[in-house]
């Protein structure tokens, strides 16, 4: 699932709870404590529809692995019900800075992907997520293959220059 453009998805709204109309969210991030706590207005985004509503949000309480969020303008269990299956997204610019050496897979989107001998294979297209590792999705010639995100295929990634050189093993691209 990605989110318009301008937008990144940062938690998907699973239902209500209690009585306020507070949610349960899932984090789709690597660092929610710190994205959480400073979250005061984001996107209600409908995934389906397309919408994106601007809103106040404050983090109730941790659960475990997910959180508890009041949504401005839902005060019942009722109300907080059209929210369920919808995401959180925060504009592009306000997103967390990442440590040197790592990037957003939407940095990415549409970087040349070529083999350490300079040959071009694709385009990288999004990330799946993998049993082991993700999964890089590279469009090519109106098919997809997927490469494992793993150091030992993956060379060199350069966000400035939108190029990804990988080592890829006979037949991986067929299959």
């Amino acid at each position: 699932m990605s989110a318009p453009p301008d937008l990144v998805i940062v938690a998907e709204i699973l239902r209500p709870v209690g009585l306020q109309g507070e949610v349960k969210v899932r984090p789709l991030t690597d660092r929610p404590e710190e994205r959480f706590q400073a979250l005061g207005e984001c996107f209600v985004w409908d995934g389906r529809g397309g919408s994106a509503e601007a809103r106040r949000v404050a983090l109730r309480r941790r659960e475990g692995t997910q959180a508890i969020f009041w949504v401005e303008g839902f005060t019942s269990p009722e109300a907080a019900r059209a929210l369920q299956g919808k995401y959180l997204a925060v504009p592009r610019e306000l997103v967390l800075p990442v440590p040197d050496g790592h990037f957003y897979p939407w940095q990415l989107a549409g970087a040349e992907v070529v083999s350490q001998e300079g040959r071009v294979l694709g385009r990288f297209a999004r990330v799946e997520p993998g049993a082991q590792q993700d999964l890089w999705v590279i469009a090519t010639e109106g098919r997809e293959w997927l490469l494992p995100a793993v150091p030992e295929l993956v060379r060199e990634v350069s966000v400035a220059e939108r190029r990804i050189v990988v080592d890829v093993p006979d037949g991986l691209m067929d299959v």
